[in-house]
């Protein structure tokens, strides 16, 4: 099959809606916050969703959005080729997703394990899609393990209709020139989803000294934690560091503990995408930087913290020579760092209130539509997902 990419910053036009495509949403964490994001965006389209996915926390929620939820068992973080083996090896699992997904128009698997699953439980004429938001460190690799999940993602790549990624770099360094997949790819960035003709809600933070810098999300970065809880401590109370989201179990025993020993550092915990507002109202900084997969992923990603930072008027610190700095630098926003132990503690020194205003007017500055979709547009690109754009809705 002949490359096709689709980029959709925005989405391209209104589809009316009438009845939805049933959907089969397969995940590798139904608690991951993103998973929720994704069936808030298919609901949206009118489309019908059942969830069947791993868990990495005791609970699991009976329901995300509307779409009823199917536990298929407890996994583990950094475990991706135990968990894709594992997929390989239990027929009864395929079998647990073959019922989950028998009545679905299109089958949407995230990430290599539950797209493992989707072609092994899939029937004739329904449509998969590979939803890879991530690159495991694994799948960068080039000994025995990185070689054995690449012949299983090249086999597991047959027939996918679609394979939708969140940064451009995941496209073309990872499935064009690593895997040489010539397949359909849909460029979906994490843009924060808005009312049709409503601005985000930005509100100012407090007025400094101390400056803030905020750190939150999927919490995986154990460099990062180090790097901002010295530089709050050096300060002495200069600057403080807000922390919140959900600490990777594999890469913290007790994240919690860590963050309340730290001087200056507070540790808010989970949220959801309603906090958003008041938590970026706290701050005067985000924190956009992510080493946990240095050189690989982290080089290559677009985070969500990144687009909802700037909707909040915060302004994003990156590194300058990844993706997610030369996305500031193509804006003309933000703050570009070479080395942040080096260049932070200098930059908050020579920093006044009119300096940080003129650093906020420019995120202000940033198209909308570079940082955040409507509901039509959010309607698009779930339709484009699903299958359900180019057919008739009644």
């Amino acid at each position: 099959m002949a490359a096709r990419d689709v980029d959709l910053y925005q989405g391209t036009g209104t589809h009316h809606r009438g009845n939805g495509v049933k959907i089969a949403y397969l995940v590798h964490d139904v608690n991951d916050a993103a998973v929720r994001r994704r069936v808030a965006l298919f609901e949206g389209a009118g489309h019908d969703v059942t969830v069947g996915g791993f868990h990495r926390d005791a609970q699991v929620p009976a329901r995300i959005g509307d779409a009823p939820v199917t536990a298929l068992g407890r996994t583990q973080d950094g475990a991706l080729a135990k968990r894709a083996l594992s997929v390989l090896r239990h027929a009864a699992l395929t079998g647990r997703v073959a019922r989950l997904t028998r009545d679905a128009d299109t089958i949407v698997a995230r990430n290599l394990e539950t797209l493992v699953l989707a072609q092994r439980a899939r029937r004739r004429g329904q449509r998969v899609v590979y939803e890879c938001l991530d690159i495991h460190r694994l799948l960068l690799g080039n000994g025995r393990a990185s070689a054995a999940l690449h012949a299983i993602e090249r086999w597991a790549l047959r027939d996918v209709a679609l394979t939708v990624v969140s940064a451009p770099a995941f496209r073309d360094a990872y499935f064009r020139d690593r895997l040489g997949y010539d397949g359909e790819v849909m460029l979906v960035e994490n843009l924060v989803p808005r009312g049709e003709d409503a601005a985000t809600a930005v509100i100012d933070p407090p007025p400094p000294p101390p400056w803030v810098i905020g750190w939150f999300g999927m919490l995986r970065c154990r460099r990062s934690f180090d790097l901002l809880s010295e530089l709050a401590r050096r300060a002495d109370g200069r600057i403080e560091v807000v922390i919140a989201g959900r600490p990777s179990t594999d890469l913290f025993e007790d994240f919690a503990a860590m963050a309340q020993a730290a001087p200056h550092v507070t540790f808010l915990g989970g949220y959801t995408a309603d906090d958003l507002p008041r938590l970026f109202g706290q701050i005067h900084f985000i924190w956009a930087i992510d080493y946990f997969e240095e050189g690989l992923n982290s080089t290559w990603l677009l985070p969500n913290r990144l687009y909802e930072g700037v909707a909040h008027g915060a302004v994003p610190l990156a590194l300058r020579h990844v993706a997610t700095g030369e996305w500031l630098a193509a804006h003309d926003a933000g703050v570009l760092l070479d080395d942040p132990a080096r260049d932070l503690p200098a930059l908050i020194a020579g920093l006044d209130r009119a300096g940080y205003q003129r650093l906020r007017d420019k995120v202000a500055a940033i198209p909308a539509e570079a940082m955040t979709m409507t509901p039509s547009q959010a309607r698009a690109i779930a339709d484009q997902i699903v299958g359900a754009a180019g057919r008739a809705r009644a």
